[in-house]
């Protein structure tokens, strides 16, 4: 008998990862599977037949770069008719909404069978895209478990699969950590703060100068000065927050670091962070942390005066725990006095640091559900529907 024929889109290095992983557990349930389809390295080593290079899509930006887009479409077109010629039991799109649903919703009206493995955010912005979600998908595949209801009278599934970064990560142990620090470089025993403003180039523009003076104000404070380490993406990242910290924090030594930024969060003891994944990370860690975010005045304008965001909490940790569970700063309150004084109350006060561990536990207990496995599972079930 033969295998389920699987259509594997991924057009990011994350997705590439996810990918690559849900292969390999679909594998377990059908050994004689088939996969074509937009495919990075880690997806083609695990038999994926590339019809489009991941990277190409990266590339293109998606739909952002509308410069490119008669090359986007070009793309689309191709996929669409070589997937209805193939004619797979299922479509996966992986993340890349704005690729992968106007393809799934082609595949739909062919009569295919189509998922959509990340769901998009509309728990944040524009919940009025559940609609053409649901005609675009038969089942989203979501990685926390507060997303399925959002799409609840849709008429599509959604289903908490759990999050693969909570299979992946896992707080240190104490000679792991050492060993991390001799690495590193870092004193086994000091006090050390991992600093992450960001690494878009935006990030680091709005969110720079506070981090930076924040490492100023804590570099004055009565208590311990934490030793700062600061991840960089690249040179050029690393030039311009040095070139911060010597404007905000004089004379303060800040360790900047071409490092992965888990191993740096890893050797820490805190975190000052941007939300977003890096507060994941962090959580998955088991690392206590403050999180602040800007975006640009005109975006936040725009944000507020039309309503486009329907969330009050940005920080992952304290979205996935429905309260303020760590100190999150946000716009005009992300200043450098305000993050500089919620880490010192983390750094000075051990019971609120611990409190801060606790709710990562339950959490990590929430999001460690074998993520791959259970997509797979229902990547299955839709294709035999």
């Amino acid at each position: 008998m033969a295998g389920l024929r699987v259509a594997v889109i991924a057009g990011e290095a994350s997705g590439d990862i996810l990918g690559a992983g849900l292969v390999d557990a679909i594998r377990v349930l059908d050994p004689d599977a088939e996969f074509r389809g937009i495919a990075g390295p880690r997806m083609q080593a695990v038999g994926v037949d590339a019809l489009f290079a991941a990277d190409e899509l990266s590339v293109l930006g998606l739909a952002e770069v509308l410069g490119r887009l008669p090359r986007l479409l070009k793309v689309r077109r191709e996929l669409v008719a070589a997937l209805c010629e193939w004619r797979p039991d299922v479509y996966v799109g992986i993340d890349s909404p704005d690729f992968n649903l106007p393809v799934a919703r082609k595949l739909r009206g062919a009569g295919m069978h189509t998922v959509q493995y990340v769901s998009p955010t509309v728990w944040a912005w524009r919940p009025g895209r559940v609609k053409g979600i649901a005609r675009a998908v038969d089942c989203v595949l979501c990685l926390f478990p507060f997303e399925p209801s959002h799409y609840e009278g849709s008429g599509t599934d959604a289903v908490f699969v759990g999050h693969p970064l909570a299979d992946q990560l896992v707080p240190p142990g104490a000679e792991e950590r050492v060993e991390l620090r001799k690495s590193l470089g870092l004193d086994p025993d000091g006090v050390v703060l991992a600093v992450l403003p960001g690494s878009r180039r935006s990030e680091l523009t709005n969110l720079g100068p506070a981090f930076a003076g924040a490492i100023g104000a804590l570099s004055r404070r009565a208590g311990p000065v934490p030793h700062f380490i600061a991840p960089m993406l690249s040179d050029t990242h690393a030039a311009q927050f040095a070139r911060m910290c010597e404007r905000y924090a004089p004379g303060v030594p800040v360790q900047l670091v071409r490092e992965d930024s888990r191993r740096v969060l890893a050797a820490a003891d805190f975190v000052l962070t941007k939300s977003g994944t890096a507060s994941l990370e962090a959580l998955l860690l088991d690392r206590p942390m403050v999180v602040g975010y800007r975006v640009a005045p005109l975006t936040a304008w725009i944000l507020r005066t039309f309503g486009l965001l329907r969330i009050r909490a940005f920080a992952m940790p304290n979205l996935l725990a429905g309260g303020d569970i760590v100190p999150e700063l946000i716009q005009e309150a992300c200043t450098a006095e305000s993050l500089a004084a919620a880490m010192g109350t983390l750094l000075d006060h051990p019971d609120t640091a611990a409190a801060q561990r606790t709710a990562f536990a339950a959490l990590r207990g929430v999001l460690k559900a074998g993520a791959s496995a259970r997509a797979a599972a229902e990547v299955v079930r839709v294709a035999k529907v």
